[in-house]
């Protein structure tokens, strides 16, 4: 085989690795909003979902929902559900609050993270109006009402996997927000 002939496989073989690492880092940083998606989709690992409305009419089916509310060591709040359970109809709107206080001396940012228990329920727990959508900021010392308003989904009742299901548990953990996704006027003071 000639000098060139190598040469050239050789180029080749170089562009093809650089190809494939370039692929896997394209793959690495799109694996993280496609498992998102795919969670949002079917709801899995308790991911819940979001719709811009409840249906017009409730069934007939009950269910508990609990709340759970948990804060990073990190985080110098102290955060908790203002009821620690409900009974709703399935298709039905509801609306409940968790509260939060900033027990530091400086404005701090916090996000929330939440899922639904048992995990199979999560397709069929929809937020309609939610405070773990944005981030939030409570001042020194401040006390705050955080709403969520969410219904169970009437197909549960047409899931034989979720006859089972009487209580749904809804849980918030609270961390502190990074400071590039902090809000400007959390910054600024």
């Amino acid at each position: 085989m000639s000098r060139e002939a190598v040469t050239a496989r050789n180029r080749s073989l170089g562009y093809v690795l650089a190809s494939v690492v370039v692929l896997m880092v394209g793959l690495a940083y799109a694996s993280v909003p496609l498992y998102d998606l795919f969670c949002r989709v079917t709801g899995y690992g308790g991911t819940t979902q979001r719709a811009d409305a409840a249906p017009s009419a409730a069934a007939a089916r009950t269910m508990t929902v609990r709340f759970n509310a948990d804060v990073d060591p990190n985080l110098p709040w102290r955060f908790y559900p203002v009821v620690n359970a409900v009974n709703v109809h399935v298709g039905e709107e509801k609306l409940a609050f968790f509260q939060a206080v900033n027990d530091a001396s400086v404005p701090v940012t916090g996000t929330a993270v939440f899922n639904v228990t048992p995990q199979k329920a999560g397709a069929y727990f929809n937020k309609i109006q939610c405070f773990c959508f944005d981030k939030q900021v409570l001042q020194p010392g401040q006390t705050m009402d955080f709403p969520v308003s969410f219904f169970v989904d009437p197909d549960i009742a047409s899931d034989p996997n979720l006859d089972d299901v009487k209580t749904i548990t809804l849980s918030y953990t609270f961390f502190t927000a990074r400071e590039a996704d902090a809000p400007r006027a959390a910054l600024q003071n």
